[in-house]
């Protein structure tokens, strides 16, 4: 059996700034857009990547979660912390100044590992904590 990463999700609660971090400052191209005011579906990737896509979507819509489950959700996000996207690029410098110039939340510079990896970290709009690594 084999199995492909096609698609993943991640909470945006104001779709027009989430839409112009990732298409403007990151790059990605738009390949939908459902929905209206602040319940869109948005969906982007990178255009290197055209079989792998991300849904930006409205937070703690499910309606299944009870009032205290959309605090907690909305509580984890502004502390960064409910979730993560890890991304890679042949230019961690010129990325992470970009990111930088564009406003973009700083939560690391471009760091050595110790587990041999270089990478840095930032947060998109929404809260969502983005690691990006040097390829």
């Amino acid at each position: 059996m084999t199995l492909f990463v096609h698609s993943t999700f991640l909470p945006a609660d104001d779709p027009e700034a989430s839409l112009a971090f990732y298409r403007d400052v990151l790059g990605f191209e738009v390949r939908g857009d459902v929905g209206q005011g602040s319940m869109r579906w948005i969906t982007i990737g990178s255009p290197e990547q055209p079989d792998v896509s991300i849904v930006l979507h409205p937070p703690a819509v499910d309606p299944g979660l009870t009032d205290d489950e959309r605090r907690t959700i909305v509580e984890l996000m502004a502390k960064g912390s409910y979730a993560s996207l890890i991304l890679a690029t042949h230019d961690l410098a010129g990325t992470f100044e970009k990111l930088a110039a564009a406003g973009a939340e700083v939560t690391q510079e471009p760091t050595d590992q110790p587990w041999g990896l270089r990478d840095a970290a930032v947060r998109d709009p929404a809260g969502n904590h983005l690691r990006i690594n040097q390829l």
